[in-house]
């Protein structure tokens, strides 16, 4: 595919008239909107500007390429701004940018798009395109322009200059969060200086649309070092014993003379594996980057969750929809059994959601120890599952699993490195699952299958005033966030709750979810005076987005207007979650949002605290929000 199939004249302006950031951000997301290819125009400045708050897309020589991946992009597109004057982007090297690139990828933006969108990045390198781009007098010249260099990648590795004698090749391997710009540019920057410099240099790239280049393992193996410019996670126990120098992507970009130079002179720690080099301890690898015990804890456990998701939506939504011919209608003894029902029921249930606890300890313990800590871990979370000892036991078997494998690495760092090859494949797996599985059958599933046993029997015995306090606790969490830990921790304690066999806390954490989007999508309606017009339009998504149990959806009104409409989320949340506990609400899908209602024991009544809910949020709104005058 060409660039100029995606950066048309109709998504290019000339003259950028803002001088600040996120000005610019939004005449240049205007430009997208207008040219039809956006679903959604907040969501898609939110992401971003997510993407600037990691690190800022103005990676100099007057260039700025703001980028997001997401849902709100209808058709891939590439938006072009120019400033004479320039614009203050928080460039990498303090200059101004002249030439601003966005680039808008779809959520399952195809290879051949993102091949494009990578090129374009590519390009931009070059000083000449860069002037040309500079001096165009009009939208087709700079397609001309693009066009006149742009070409198909053929995935062949450049002709490199031959080494200095005696250095060997130099590797690399790029990465960015979105893989679709500074990738490509960091590869570019060090191939293009290596060249220079006379080092021969492989680069392999770890974009959006999958890894290019790869480096084999001779390749490793002969490497007098490796430099790994990267702001997201890469394959990094395949660099043990070699030495590595690891910097942010921009250093790629902005610095490769400097990391080439300290390459090929070796000034480099050894990597030690799964995280570590000879200059961390083994303390910091299971503390993981931030070297602060909490936020390691909540980035293991998050690692967890956002891999057990897909299970859970997929698999319960599965189950919901098998409901659709009788609550029973997988169980071949009642009269309402249905065979496509029970295949539903077998396919989501039976299999789909068994899965969950062992996929959450599998992956809490490869977030702490790498690959090697990812077996064990599922071993782990499947026994606690066998056993009943449910989210507890498999929380706790992920991270049982995780440190085991740590301490293997330390206990086995002995073996030569000409038998490293044999950690991962037989010393790691044999002895992590060996003692993980001992210590969860012996030691850990009993009393945390009797501790669950117990919980469930005391949520069961509990009061309706209990009941309702801790509906207005879990409904009021899921707002808080809107998505974060708080929001997670929430529903992950539903999960274990249906896991359990007690379905009443996750219709209070289901209920307070779809109460933000939906409250906002009532305020949009009914307040029409308090918001603008683009605002307005969102609010439309925000019903379906409200009613398939999308919290997210709100997170532009709330970044917009936190002070307001945070609150406003909490009080009606907490008020739908409080009236599923007093109406005795019970909902075993475990996602669906209104969807599912027609399985809970009271429908009537649970759709009921949901809109109570999201009328009392719009009501506040409405009232502490102030009118809005348009142009």
């Amino acid at each position: 595919m060409k660039i100029t199939e995606l950066l048309t004249k109709h998504t290019i302006k000339l003259n950028i008239e803002s001088k600040e950031k996120e000005n610019v951000i939004d005449e240049m997301v205007t430009v997208l909107d207008k040219a039809g290819k956006l679903n959604d125009r907040q969501a898609y400045k939110e992401a971003i500007l997510n993407r600037e708050s990691q690190s800022s897309t103005g990676i100099g020589e007057g260039i700025a390429i703001p980028h997001a991946k997401t849902a709100s992009v209808i058709n891939p597109a590439i938006a072009f701004g120019r400033s004479k004057d320039g614009v203050d982007y928080e460039s990498l090297d303090g200059q101004p940018a002249h030439l601003v690139f966005m680039i808008a990828a779809t959520e399952g933006a195809n290879n051949t798009h993102l091949e494009a969108l990578s090129r374009l990045s590519t390009l931009l390198m070059r000083e000449e395109i860069r002037k040309q781009l500079l001096e165009a007098e009009s939208e087709d010249a700079i397609i001309d322009i693009i066009n006149q260099h742009d070409k198909d990648d053929d995935e062949e590795e450049e002709e490199a200059a031959p080494a200095p004698a005696g250095k060997g090749k130099i590797l690399a391997v790029t990465a960015c969060p979105t893989g679709i710009a500074h990738t490509f540019m960091a590869a570019d920057a060090l191939k293009e200086k290596a060249k220079e410099l006379g080092v021969e240099i492989k680069v392999e790239t770890n974009g959006s649309s999958g890894i290019k280049h790869k480096l084999t393992a001779q390749e490793i193996e002969d490497a007098p070092a490796i430099i790994v410019a990267a702001d997201k996670q890469v394959e990094m126990e395949r660099f043990k014993g070699k030495r590595v120098l690891q910097v942010p992507v921009t250093a790629g970009i902005r610095r490769p003379q400097e990391l080439i130079e300290k390459a090929v002179n070796q000034d480099a720690p050894i990597y030690q594996g799964s995280g570590g080099s000879s200059a961390q301890s083994d303390e910091n690898e299971a503390k993981g980057s931030s070297g602060g015990i909490g936020n390691a804890f909540y980035k293991h456990l998050m690692s967890g969750v956002s891999n057990m998701l897909p299970f859970v939506v997929g698999g319960g939504i599965l189950v919901a929809i098998s409901f659709f011919w009788g609550i029973h209608s997988s169980d071949p003894n009642d009269p309402s059994y249905n065979t496509f029902a029970a295949a539903l029921n077998f396919i989501g249930g039976d299999n789909a959601l068994k899965l969950i606890v062992a996929v959450l300890a599998g992956f809490i313990a490869m977030s702490i120890a790498d690959r090697p800590g990812f077996a064990p871990g599922m071993v782990g979370g499947f026994m606690a599952t066998q056993a009943n000892a449910g989210f507890l036991g498999g929380l706790i078997a992920g991270f049982l699993a995780g440190y085991v494998v740590i301490l293997l690495k330390k206990v086995f760092v002995f073996i030569p490195q000409s038998l490293d090859g044999l950690k991962p494949v037989l010393i790691y797996p044999l002895f992590g699952i060996f003692i993980t599985g001992v210590l969860m059958q012996f030691v850990i599933n009993t009393p945390v299958a009797a501790f669950m046993n117990f919980l469930t029997d005391w949520l069961q015995s509990l009061g309706t005033g209990n009941l309702v306090l801790m509906g207005i606790i879990l409904g009021g969490m899921m707002a808080i966030d809107m998505g974060g830990p708080l929001n997670k921790a929430a529903f992950t304690f539903g999960i274990a709750m249906i896991d359990a066999g007690n379905y009443a806390p996750h219709a209070a954490i289901m209920a307070g979810g779809m109460v933000p989007p939906l409250g906002i999508a009532l305020a949009t309606t009914i307040f029409r005076n308090k918001f603008s017009q683009r605002d307005r339009e969102a609010g439309i998504t925000c019903y379906f987005m409200g009613a398939a149990f999308v919290t997210e959806g709100a997170i532009p009104f709330a970044a917009a207007d936190p002070l307001r409409v945070i609150p406003a989320a909490v009080v009606g949340a907490a008020v739908a979650g409080g009236l599923t506990e007093f109406f005795r609400v019970t909902l075993p899908a475990p996602h669906g949002g209104i969807f599912v209602a027609f399985i809970t024991n009271h429908p009537l009544l649970y759709l009921l605290s949901i809109v109570i809910g999201a009328v009392v949020m719009a009501i506040i709104l409405g009232i502490v929000k102030k009118p809005v005058t348009e142009k």
